[in-house]
């Protein structure tokens, strides 16, 4: 009679595995700075279809557009909001 010999150790299933260096791949724990987005931009441009966008703030804000004209103008309304948000100041003066 033989006697069964144990298997070979492997090496376990699902370990981590660095993707690039100092970068690990898996869900690590993330580490905030304090900053949380307020505002959010949405642009839909398929290719051949009519341009949309959605231009959202936690203070409220909420803006809908269709077409390139309109959504070319919401993105800059967009950007100008950034500046007159009363909750990006706030965030903005915490920060410092």
């Amino acid at each position: 009679m033989t006697a069964a010999r144990s298997p070979r150790p492997t090496r376990a299933v699902g370990a981590r595995k660095a993707v690039a260096e100092g970068v690990p791949s898996g869900s690590a724990p993330q580490v905030g700075d304090g900053r949380r987005p307020i505002a959010w931009l949405t642009i839909t441009a398929p290719r051949g279809a009519t341009p949309t966008a959605t231009s959202t703030c936690d203070c409220g804000r909420n803006f809908f557009a269709a077409g390139h004209r309109k959504v070319l103008a919401l993105i800059d309304d967009h950007a100008r909001h950034r500046d007159l948000c009363p909750l990006h100041a706030t965030e903005e003066r915490n920060a410092a």
